[in-house]
């Protein structure tokens, strides 16, 4: 078995070497798949791993796709494509709203703009736990890891951007608005995480969700993680017509769907 995984893998690195005529003929050769000579420049445009390899399969390797002709790969490229230009405007104002909604949260919940008093009071999650037990001190973990993602986020923005130049350059405090506008969305979705159960709720109540599926305000985590799931994939464009993309996180956040709110719009 292993010498066939050997002759696999040499045979996916002769590929790497072919010409765009050559991939034609060995999709026509090896695959049986109707390539016409026109289709020369779609094939290019599409790209033989992103567009073949990519669509040659349903979440799993075996899961084939039995493909005829390059027709087919070429619609399901087309359908694919299509999907995303649908989902990405309501992938980034979902983003932009969950953000808006935990500002508004945290800043009622610690009467307080600045980060410092934000992260001490109400970014505390980790007291729902036994001080001293393994969950304790996981949390604890994450909430004291995530303070050094902050700071890496907001030293990549003042590198590249200018949301928090103005106040690094004038030694004020950054608000926690500013904050958010540098955090990507795991960033985003850790700090969520970390947040004491009062703000995961205002959030809840803010979105509508049903009380009796969402009595400790989780449901916002599942959310935030799949939706930085499908814009990253959208953003990479990775196959997204599958669910592939979603299939790992959605095993992880299990979570009725709200039937009121942000995601229902």
């Amino acid at each position: 078995m292993f010498g066939a995984i050997i002759n696999l893998i040499n045979d996916e690195r002769k590929l790497y070497m072919l010409s765009i005529y050559q991939l034609m003929k060995y999709l026509r050769n090896t695959h049986h798949i109707n390539v016409k000579s026109s289709q020369t420049q779609a094939l290019r445009n599409m790209g033989y791993y992103h567009g073949f390899k990519g669509y040659r399969f349903i979440r799993e390797d075996t899961n084939r796709v039995n493909f005829s002709s390059l027709d087919e790969i070429i619609a399901l490229n087309k359908y694919d494509m299509r999907l995303k230009t649908v989902l990405y405007p309501k992938v980034m104002f979902i983003e932009n709203a969950l953000k808006s909604y935990v500002i508004e949260a945290l800043l009622a919940d610690s009467k307080s703009e600045n980060f410092d008093v934000i992260y001490n009071k109400s970014l505390t999650a980790y007291r729902n736990y036994t001080p001293g037990s393994r969950a304790y001190k996981t949390e604890y973990t994450k909430r004291m890891n995530l303070k050094g993602k902050i700071n890496a986020a907001l030293v990549r923005d003042y590198n590249k951007r200018s949301v928090v130049a103005h106040f690094f350059n004038n030694d004020i405090t950054i608000p926690v608005w500013a904050i958010f506008e540098t955090l990507a969305l795991g960033e985003f979705g850790t700090l969520y995480d970390c947040a004491c159960t009062n703000v995961k709720l205002y959030v809840s109540n803010i979105m509508k969700l049903p009380t009796n599926l969402d009595s400790d305000g989780m449901n916002t985590k599942f959310f935030i993680f799949t939706v930085k799931d499908l814009r990253n994939a959208i953003a990479h464009n990775n196959v997204i017509f599958d669910t592939s993309v979603l299939a790992y996180c959605c095993l992880l956040y299990t979570s009725p769907s709200p039937r009121d709110g942000l995601l229902s719009r």
